[in-house]
């Protein structure tokens, strides 16, 4: 509903400085406090069945208005003193402003998204009252971001889709302490991408340290809340990673992430020369072919084997996982020959675990990893670039494993 604009000049028709509306006696706290007691002064009513001071149809024995009682209550304008209208039998309950509730307006929301960014406790109570001028405890900072923990349970063990197209997988390290040691531990996250092409974080675990055996487990507990195919896994370079998620899915694709084996490659060469090897490998990942990248990396081994022989080395002992790519088309290999989609996520997650010396508990880092996937999630609205042309070729190279007429639907409904 939109303020009419002769309200609006009616009240700033006095405003000279800012103080006069948002200060700590402005226009509107006092709006605010208003409202707000005229929306439970109309509770009452519409409760009671009467108008204040009208009392004409009111029986004898009827439960009748007995004043007001005074609550204070935090709200992001600072405290407000509300004047809450009573009933003599007690019965009268406001919606708007629940008994008990000592905090209003997002004030949650407020200390949830201050923590989210991470920020400490001590941070966010020094920010609020410098802020707002309100002085909130330690416990009440630990009780609102405590009630995450519930969300975080539920969101882990949700149902999730039949069918991902493509899942990154991927960790980052955090310390936690446990038992009184902190441990640099790994923290497991998958993004999925569904049929729609949205991508999704499928789950988050932790561990104490990175394996394929524990991502078998990890796989397994995706398997069973509803998973039951994918057609192409984006891994790093970690030893057994292809033979754990065969073992769960045996008709997966593993693709090794292509940036990883850059990386891993550079990490043998000079400065020097790092330039000209970086081009003569891109030589090899953007070929058109699978034929014409192996002529590539032919190439490349001829001309720096005599220096850097473990890079070609290490390309043809992991060419079965890099290979896959080449059989797919530009969209699709545009989508599967990185994981920097989940990198991407990753590097959020670490922007916000950073000013963290250690956790001090397991539990606590998962909240704090929610909330900062929560905040990266909004941003997942659209679908990954060129999806309605991925989709439909996953349809034909898929064939059989994916229902054709959800695809054709989902492609219609995108909006690009």
């Amino acid at each position: 509903m939109e303020i009419r604009k002769e309200i609006l000049d009616e009240l700033i028709k006095d405003y000279k400085n800012p103080e006069d509306l948002i200060g700590e006696d402005g226009l509107l706290k006092q709006l605010t406090k208003a409202l707000l007691e005229r929306a439970m002064s109309a509770e009452l009513t519409h409760e009671l069945g009467y108008e204040k001071h009208d009392k004409s149809s009111l029986k004898a024995d009827a439960n009748r208005r007995n004043g007001t009682t005074r609550k204070r209550v935090r709200s992001k304008h600072g405290e407000i003193d509300l004047d809450v209208p009573r009933d003599r039998e007690g019965e009268f309950e406001p919606v708007i402003v629940k008994k008990h509730q000592r905090r209003f307006d997002g004030f949650d929301d407020l200390i949830l998204s201050l923590y989210s960014k991470g920020m400490s406790t001590r941070d966010i109570r020094s920010h609020i009252e410098e802020l707002y001028g309100i002085e909130v405890s330690p416990d009440l900072v630990s009780t609102v971001t405590d009630n995450v923990h519930e969300l975080v349970k539920e969101w882990q063990s949700r149902p999730l889709d039949a069918i991902y197209p493509i899942v990154y997988l991927d960790a980052i390290r955090v310390k936690i302490r446990v038992e009184g040691r902190v441990q640099n531990r790994c923290v497991y996250i998958s993004i999925g991408v569904n049929l729609s092409g949205i991508k999704e974080v499928l789950g988050l675990w932790s561990a104490e340290t990175e394996g394929a055996k524990f991502w078998m487990s990890v796989l397994q507990e995706i398997k069973n809340r509803g998973v039951t195919d994918i057609f192409i896994s984006c891994v790093d370079g970690l030893k057994g990673f292809s033979e754990a998620i065969e073992a769960v899915f045996p008709d997966t694709i593993t693709q090794i992430c292509i940036v990883h084996q850059i990386r891993h490659s550079l990490s043998y060469v000079a400065s020097r020369d790092k330039k000209m090897v970086m081009d003569d490998l891109k030589l090899i990942y953007t070929a058109v072919t699978e034929n014409e990248a192996l002529e590539a990396l032919e190439a490349f081994s001829k001309k720096w084997d005599a220096k850097y022989s473990v890079i070609s080395r290490s390309w043809r002992n992991n060419w079965l996982k890099i290979s896959p790519m080449f059989h797919f088309s530009h969209e699709i290999r545009k989508a599967i020959y990185t994981t920097n989609v989940i990198e991407s996520l990753n590097f959020s997650l670490r922007k916000i675990t950073k000013t963290r010396a250690a956790f001090p508990s397991e539990e606590a880092a998962m909240k704090l990893l929610w909330l900062g996937i929560h905040n990266a999630a909004k941003k997942w609205k659209r679908p990954i670039k060129d999806w309605s042309l991925a989709i439909n070729q996953f349809a034909i190279i898929f064939e059989g494993r994916m229902p054709i007429t959800a695809v054709l639907e989902k492609s219609k409904t995108q909006n690009f």
